[in-house]
Parts: C-alpha cells; structure tokens; sequence
C-alpha cells in the first residue's frame, strides 16, 4: 500500500491553506492575481535545500535530488504516453515540485502525486484526459517490469483501488498547493525574444529549450521566475554554440528580460551546478 500524508497533516492546516508542520508557511491569498499569487513559490536555493520537509525524516541531499528527478523522468513518460504537450509536462512537474516543497517523501508515494499533478495540470492547461487513461498508464509505467500488471490493472477491484488512492491523492495536492494553479512557463518568452535576433534561431532556440527542459527537473523554478530562466538558458545556449548576442542599440538582448548580467552569471553558476549535481545521479 502506498503511503499518504496522514489526515492529521494534510488536512488539518489553516483555512489560508497552510500545511501546519511545513516550514514554508505561505498563506493563500485568493484575491492575487498574476505575479502577485505566484510570488510566494520562489525561495533561495538555500531556503529549499536546508528547510526540507523531507530533511527531518531522514532523506538527505542527495537522495531528495534522486526522488525528484525519478518523479520528472516518470511524468515525461506518462505525457508522453498520454499525448500531451510538453507544457502539460511541465505544469505537472512544477505542481510536483511545489507539493514536495510542502510535503515529506517520507510519507508520499512521488509516483502516486506525479499521477494527481498530471491529471491535475491537464485540466489546468486544458489538454484534459480521462481520468481512467491516466491512472491505466501510470499503473504500467509504475509495473513495467511486471508482463501481468497490464492486464491487472483491468480488473475492477485493482483499478477502483488506484483510483480512490489517486482521488485522495488529488485532494491532499489540493490542499497543499493552496489550490493555487498559476503556472507560467520559460518558454513563450524564450521564443519571442530570439524570434527578435538575427542569429541562428532554430539552433539557439532548441539548445536553450533544452536547457529549460533540463533546469524543470532540479529545483529553478522554485527559486527564479519563468522570464529569469528563458533569460539564463538562452545566455547558457550563446556560450555552449558560441553565438554573439545582440549587444548594440538602444537596448541590449538581456534587457528584455529585466535582468541584470550579473543575475544571469549567477542563474547560469547554479543551474550548471543543479544540473551537473543532476547528472552524477543518473
């Protein structure tokens, strides 16, 4: 059986939607809009490493790396097989992100959550899919190596029991997000500020879209804004295919980011160091 967040935890925190025992104590303001709303999910990369809900059970550094980078790998599949867009993906992966900010994997199953927030963040990008296509194909992608968890899943008794487990799952992610489901996304910025260089765009658009891609399964986007990382991963693409900028004119390429080079130095420091620490798990 997989393990919830107790009743006590994820239900009984205040009417601002505050999870009690978690040291991110953000109430939810049901009046924001905008940016406004989504400000209360940035943090130092400091503040999220040391004051880890999953720190106090025993889930050190590295492990919590490796669990968060195991439930991105996991959701890439799943949209994949679901046939979803990739901002889909990526909306369920912040969704994943933020409840983990929140919440222990000591005593959340990440594969079971992943499941909420694809389900959750297809309703949410409107790109919906069934509710029983979802939990059929994360039950495969969770029992792959087991031939006869396909036809298991198709009995009545097994699937009704995974979609009441996804169901109460889907209230815990409620509760513990805020139900706050504003997402924004590097990716509409990326594309229109290279759309105004007269570079090679197609290449500079697809090594930084990747970057981005990369950068979703390590903590950035809990701690820059969607604008700061199209910014950096587009600065990262300049250097890794060795491609001048716009820097003459009225206004320099990183101006229209609202971003200063020294931010972008110190955005590119991390995510090579997120990234790098990413892949010495795989």
């Amino acid at each position: 059986m997989v393990i919830m967040q107790s009743s006590d935890s994820s239900h009984n925190g205040s009417h601002n939607g505050i999870v009690e025992n978690s040291p991110y104590r953000i109430p939810y303001d049901r009046h924001a809009e905008g940016d406004q709303l989504g400000a209360s999910w940035y943090f130092s990369r400091k503040e999220i490493e040391e004051n880890s809900v999953s720190r106090r059970d025993g889930i050190d550094l590295k492990k919590e790396s490796y669990l968060r980078k195991s439930y991105c790998t996991f959701l890439q599949d799943l949209g994949m097989r679901l046939k979803v867009p990739q901002v889909t993906i990526a909306t369920a992966i912040v969704f994943c992100h933020r409840f983990f900010l929140r919440q222990s994997h000591a005593k959340n199953d990440r594969r079971t959550i992943a499941t909420v927030c694809m389900f959750l963040a297809g309703k949410v990008e409107e790109t919906p899919r069934p509710l029983k296509d979802v939990i059929l194909l994360s039950y495969e992608i969770i029992h792959k190596k087991d031939p006869a968890a396909v036809q298991r899943i198709k009995h009545k008794e097994v699937y009704e029991q995974q979609k009441e487990l996804i169901l109460l799952g889907e209230r815990v992610v409620l509760v513990t997000l805020g139900f706050d489901f504003n997402v924004n996304h590097p990716y509409k910025p990326l594309v229109e500020a290279i759309k105004k260089f007269e570079v090679a765009q197609n290449a500079l658009a697809q090594v930084a879209w990747n970057f981005v891609n990369d950068g979703l399964r390590t903590s950035l986007c809990l701690q820059f804004k969607p604008h700061h990382i199209a910014a950096g991963a587009i600065f990262l693409a300049a250097k890794f295919l060795k491609v001048k900028l716009p820097s003459d004119g009225e206004k320099v390429w990183w101006q229209e980011f609202d971003v200063t080079p020294r931010q972008l130095e110190g955005w590119s420091l991390d995510a090579k160091s997120l990234v790098c620490n990413l892949t010495a798990l795989l």
